[in-house]
């Protein structure tokens, strides 16, 4: 066996971030992005009103106090007009704001008077009002040539919407990558299906798909083994060829049955570890076969959940260039915890923004524990006794 730190560099070493695509923004939601992008166009690209109001030059009211409506601006009107020197023009909230005006006084704080003759003046009546109010300045969100976004930069729908706002449609990022889930086990059943005498309802699957979908990885494949080495052979050969990592759930220990690791062999996985020094997780399995990683996960849900967040979720941000899906901290633990073995050891606990708690039913088999978790607490190796208030580390699950 190695120890946790071991394996978890020897994954960091052997796993490739993947080569950069080219995508339309409205593909690449959580995607991380692989170059600087510049804009090519002032946006605002002329001065725009903010305001449902009036436009104006300050300077004419501020000097004559008589200013004489004239005609009006709408959001996305096309005509160009200057404003004659004493004019104002009605004006919509994003509408350009005409040559001869610099100021927009909003709509509610005006008064309208009707002129002798034809018109009608504006009285503004608010003398607290800046020159340049209520206007967004040509190039005030970013100007052509300034940098935009920075290579892994991760897309937001923030990030995403300022790209499509700056006239951005397309942009290379690296790819999410491809999932094969594999489920061994002749005793598992489908939920919803009657368990038999010696059957317990499979739950990997469901587990897995659901934490890679929560990372916006959604390109999942879903395939089941029989407790057979030429089946199971056959079904990884064809994961190798369809995904980009594969994870393979039970079948790793060293029972009668447990074929994965016979498998990955005959497969041409090369073998990076097998069995870290940690509970729950031990048989832990990790290999490559070219730039594709294999994990086989221990058959128990808290085992492959845990191994899931401690190993293959840092093999995720390495193949996708993104860093810290998994929060790291420090925090005092809110009861004492013994162990009786020098494996280090994952708690399924919870954070309470002070406090780190180990939860009951700590049992590999046990998900019901983990359902209320939202973090893992780590016992290092070398620990016996943590005693409350004791400073441990504490892994902060994805919400």
């Amino acid at each position: 066996m190695i120890s946790v730190t071991e394996a978890k560099k020897i994954i960091r070493e052997n796993v490739v971030v993947s080569g950069s695509i080219t995508l339309p923004i409205d593909e690449v939601a959580g995607a991380i992005l692989a170059n600087d992008l510049y804009a090519t166009v002032d946006i605002p690209a002329f001065p725009q009103s903010s305001m449902d109001g009036y436009a104006f030059l300050f300077n004419d009211w501020k000097t004559k106090k008589k200013i004489v409506i004239e005609g009006e601006m709408a959001a996305g009107d096309g005509k160009v007009v200057t404003l004659d020197p004493g004019r104002a023009i009605r004006i919509f909230t994003g509408a350009a704001v005409p040559p001869g005006a610099d100021t927009v006084i909003m709509q509610e704080k005006v008064k309208i008077n009707s002129l002798t003759g034809s018109g009608n003046q504006l009285i503004i009546e608010d003398e607290s009002i800046q020159q340049g109010a209520n206007v967004r300045t040509q190039g005030s969100e970013i100007k052509t040539g300034e940098l935009a976004l920075k290579k892994g930069n991760y897309l937001s729908p923030a990030a995403i919407g300022f790209l499509a706002g700056i006239g951005i449609n397309k942009v290379d990022v690296y790819p999410k990558p491809s999932i094969s889930i594999i489920v061994t086990g002749k005793e598992l059943q489908q939920p919803g299906n009657p368990l038999q005498y010696g059957q317990v309802y499979e739950s990997n699957s469901f587990a897995l798909k659901a934490a890679l979908e929560q990372l916006n990885i959604t390109n999942i494949k879903i395939k089941w083994a029989d407790d057979d080495l030429e089946i199971l052979e056959t079904i990884l050969a064809d994961a190798l060829q369809q995904s980009d990592m594969v994870l393979l759930t039970g079948g790793i220990s060293a029972g009668d049955y447990d074929f994965v690791l016979q498998a990955a062999t005959e497969c041409g996985v090369q073998k990076l570890f097998h069995k870290v020094k940690q509970r729950p997780g031990k048989p832990l399995y990790f290999g490559v076969k070219g730039n594709k990683p294999v994990f086989g996960l221990p058959g128990n849900p808290s085992s492959v959940l845990t191994c899931f967040y401690e190993y293959v979720i840092p093999a995720l941000e390495k193949l996708s260039n993104k860093e810290n899906i998994i929060k790291v901290m420090r925090a005092p633990l809110a009861k004492a915890f013994q162990k009786t073995t020098n494996l280090t050891h994952f708690l399924k606990g919870f954070y309470d923004g002070n406090t780190a708690l180990p939860l009951d039913a700590q049992e590999s088999y046990r998900l019901s524990s983990f359902a209320k978790a939202n973090c893992l607490v780590q016992i290092n190796e070398e620990a016996t006794l943590c005693n409350e208030g004791d400073l441990v580390e504490v892994h902060l699950l994805p919400e």
